[in-house]
């Protein structure tokens, strides 16, 4: 971990992360690609330690409430945040300037959260969404071994619907001839019933690869799935999306399924959602005078 001062918190599609790396571990992970141009070691978390003087500011000077954003780049819930806090402060100033909130995470941590999270979907939207990419526990300890497993994620899922918060599953990715079977799928997608989520992201049955994090995944699977980096290569070579030989009928059996359970399965759609902040009746009144 280390320390550093930056000059903006927000995009400009109000999207935010407090932290910059990541320590889950998940083997496919597109932010250690090198065109992103970090700087330090995708481990060494860096704390952006103004961040949150930064995000009051923005709140302040707006000049429409919105939805704001983040997870998208860094898990707000890696294991520092338990230590540091930035995001339930976070979580307070959203609040507190009667703005709305969507965070992408794979922990469970989110739920300590949980108290505020109702708060800010009371009055305005709050939205958690969560990525499942395996229903066997055993596989997603390789997957992602560093962060809770998909039974923990689907608890909170059940949990957040249970406190009246919308959630949305990212179903990514799916990495070919590992967890690219209508058996992983079926099982998600229970899961996903069984948790009232509201919709499910998917771009596709497959993965992306490009300088940077092409490599961590290659060692990983040199160590978890023998001989399989060389399947990859023969198969797709350098190219930078990799489809699931068994895509068509996956596709189709997300679609169906989705469908045939009420759950929003058009990515724009489901993008339009999160993006769109709302105001609750009776919620007009910004918390500054509480």
């Amino acid at each position: 971990m280390h320390y550093t001062k930056v000059k903006g918190i927000l995009s400009a599609k109000n999207g935010m992360n407090l932290y910059r790396g990541c320590t889950h571990g998940c083997i496919y992970c597109d932010s250690r690609s090198s065109c992103y141009n970090m700087s330090h070691a995708f481990e060494d978390v860096e704390v952006k330690e103004n961040a949150l003087e930064l995000l009051e500011q923005a709140l302040r000077r707006k000049r429409q409430k919105c939805m704001i954003g983040t997870g998208a780049m860094t898990d707000p819930y890696i294991p520092l945040e338990q230590e540091l806090g930035y995001m339930r402060r976070a979580l307070e100033l959203i609040y507190q300037y009667g703005f709305g909130v969507t965070i992408i995470t794979k922990s469970n941590l989110i739920m300590r959260d949980l108290d505020l999270l109702q708060k800010i979907n009371n009055r305005s939207k709050c939205v958690v969404q969560m990525t499942l990419t395996t229903h066997d526990e055993a596989l997603c300890k390789k997957l992602e071994p560093h962060v809770c497993s998909t039974r923990e994620r689907v608890a909170v899922l059940q949990q957040m619907h249970e406190a009246g918060i919308p959630t949305v599953v990212w179903l990514c990715p799916i990495l070919p001839f590992i967890n690219d079977t209508e058996e992983n799928l079926r099982g998600i997608f229970g899961d996903c019933i069984q948790a009232g989520v509201y919709g499910v992201i998917c771009f596709g049955m497959g993965l992306t690869l490009r300088q940077g994090n092409r490599e961590y995944f290659y060692q990983q699977l040199d160590r978890h799935f023998p001989r399989l980096k060389e399947k990859y290569i023969y198969t797709y070579g350098s190219r930078y999306s990799l489809a699931s030989p068994n895509s068509r009928q996956l596709m189709r059996l997300f679609h169906q399924t989705c469908a045939q359970h009420g759950i929003a399965h058009n990515n724009e759609e489901i993008f339009n959602y999160l993006h769109t902040f709302e105001e609750k009746s009776g919620a007009t009144q910004l918390c500054l005078f509480e």
